[in-house]
């Protein structure tokens, strides 16, 4: 490994967190692309390294112990600190309105949402430590803010996912509590709204790319020394939590 700084995006084999891992890898990085699935994250970290990117394969489910131990494990070995963990895995998988969405589905939502975003973090932590100037930037969205949710003249106020959107508020309560724990340190820990993009997630709906979505957490994972830890931003700034 050379002096290269060390990024893992997890749920990176494609969309917002393919892109990511494009940016940061063209910003200089060394980025490890962490996915589910090795021959679709072997094929991602192939075609970035076809772009002359320098991207490597991180067999990585968030919601298994023992593979996110493992993939900090190889991480260990292979680069033996970790400079930006960016995560990114996420589903939304809703199945009706609040009334009636299966337990089931709420579960299978915050065991990758959210208790894969603690997990990741708990596990990369020890190496991230090891670096001058660690960051942390969690995928949210807007449909996490409570204040935005609680606007009836929001433009996505009618949208009312039970497991997805009270996933990401938790994903927004994480980033202040893992930034006011590590607020002594050079890491600095952030959560980024990359907005309404078109990915498979929402069969490409979305107004926005995937190049402007990772725009937001590509910025927080290069923040300099002196930027905000424990913040939500988009691509305007902070926005209410």
């Amino acid at each position: 490994m050379s002096n290269r700084r060390v990024a893992v995006v997890t749920g990176a084999n494609k969309g917002i967190g393919l892109e990511i891992a494009r940016q940061l890898a063209q910003e200089g990085l060394s980025v490890y692309i962490g996915a589910r699935d090795e021959a679709r994250g072997r094929d991602a970290a192939e075609k970035l390294r076809a772009e002359g990117l320098d991207a490597r394969p991180l067999r990585l489910d968030v919601t298994d112990d023992a593979s996110v131990a493992s993939a900090a494990a190889s991480l260990e070995r292979e680069a033996g600190r970790l400079d930006v963990l960016v995560n990114n895995a996420g589903i939304a998988i809703d199945d009706g309105p609040p009334s009636r969405v299966s337990l089931d589905v709420v579960r299978r939502t915050y065991e990758t949402n959210v208790f894969g975003v603690i997990r990741a973090t708990q596990a990369f932590l020890p190496l991230l430590r090891r670096s001058d100037a660690g960051r942390i930037v969690n995928l949210s969205s807007g449909l996490g803010s409570l204040t935005q949710n609680s606007d009836p003249g929001w433009a996505f106020a009618a949208v009312k996912y039970l497991a997805y959107n009270t996933s990401k508020s938790a994903v927004n309560a994480i980033t202040v509590q893992f930034a006011w724990e590590l607020r002594d340190t050079p890491i600095k820990v952030n959560a980024a709204d990359p907005g309404y993009v078109a990915t498979d997630m929402n069969r490409h709906q979305g107004e926005r790319s995937v190049a402007q979505g990772a725009a937001t957490p590509v910025r927080l994972a290069t923040l300099p020394a002196d930027g905000p830890s424990g913040g939500y931003f988009n691509d305007e700034g902070p926005i209410p939590w």
